[in-house]
């Protein structure tokens, strides 16, 4: 890691190692700090990504990795605890483990944190066949008894999504999220089943989702649970430089946090750009790797700007 780059990318998923790949073959010094703990970990398979469809996250991000260092990129691991910035105008960037490193110019694209529900199970089971994105895993449970839980007002709004890919859909409500009277009409009218009683745990056997387990104990028999997370952007190391995140709401509800930005990711504070999920909590893979590529085209652009001023005012005082 040298002392100092054109840009510093803060995360290394497809966000980041896209818009890590056109700034690198834009000739720009490029690092990529990447904590290596991506959100999509747990699920097999990426889905909906023209190409590479099925692909194992791990296995996307090693081929992405190798085309960014292909073109001089750096890559390293580790995590940002602050960034500030310095006396001439670059960012310093601080790590976990006291390491610094200077950048013109910041690229964050740190995801965020599906914050569950606190039900036994449902954390260990998360990405395998507790579920929230019908888009990514809807085909593979096709045709199979899924149910909703309702832990958040947008639950109803998953059980007519998850529709499409199954008839056999049942709503479990908590004590805090009844649907309305037209939601109520909604649900009957698609043919979901809506159960009182709250979910008190899942059942597996064999390490296989069965069923959910009621506060009462019934057991309702599933092969995958949808949980709604509340969505929080990983953001806080920006803190330091007064860039706060801001609230993301779906049909008037709180669904969870994002760095706010205009459309070339641009933020608040010059110099910084953010793609990916902790600009949008809503992008799936194959959309934040090119949101990525967009963010880094509007900052390679603002960086070829700021050079020709240097040039030219250079050139004048000669």
């Amino acid at each position: 890691m040298k002392d100092s780059y054109d840009v510093v990318v803060v995360g290394g998923g497809a966000a980041g190692l896209g818009g890590a790949l056109a700034l690198s073959r834009a000739r720009r010094s490029v690092l990529v700090i990447d904590a290596g703990s991506p959100r999509n970990a747990p699920a097999g398979h990426i889905h909906n990504y023209l190409g590479r469809e099925g692909t194992p996250p791990g296995e996307l991000l090693a081929i992405g990795r190798e085309e960014v260092a292909g073109y001089g990129g750096e890559i390293v691991t580790g995590t940002v605890t602050s960034a500030d910035k310095a006396g001439d105008g670059d960012f310093r960037v601080t790590l976990a483990d006291g390491a610094t490193v200077r950048a013109r110019r910041l690229l964050v694209t740190t995801g965020l944190v599906d914050v569950l529900p606190d039900i036994p199970g449902v954390a260990e089971r998360w990405g395998r066949d507790v579920l929230h994105c019908p888009y990514c895993h809807g085909w593979e449970v096709r045709d199979q008894p899924v149910g909703v839980l309702a832990g958040s007002p947008p639950a109803v709004h998953q059980a007519l999504m998850w529709r499409q890919w199954t008839d056999n859909v049942t709503l479990f409500l908590d004590d805090a999220n009844e649907p309305t009277g037209e939601e109520y009409e909604q649900l009957a009218a698609r043919g979901i089943a809506v159960i009182d009683g709250g979910v008190a745990g899942l059942e597996v056997q064999g390490d296989r989702l069965t069923g959910v387990r009621l506060r009462t104990g019934q057991v309702f028999p599933l092969t995958a649970v949808v949980v709604p997370p509340l969505f929080r952007a990983r953001a806080d190391f920006l803190t330091s430089l007064g860039l706060d995140t801001t609230e993301m709401e779906m049909a008037g509800h709180v669904i969870g946090t994002a760095v706010a930005s205009d459309a070339t990711g641009a933020t608040a504070v010059p110099g910084v750009w953010v793609a990916g999920n902790v600009a949008d909590p809503k992008v799936q893979v194959i959309v934040a790797a090119g949101a990525g590529l967009s963010a880094a085209a509007a900052l390679n652009a603002d960086l070829i700007a700021e050079d020709t001023r240097l040039a030219v005012a250079g050139a004048l005082s000669r």
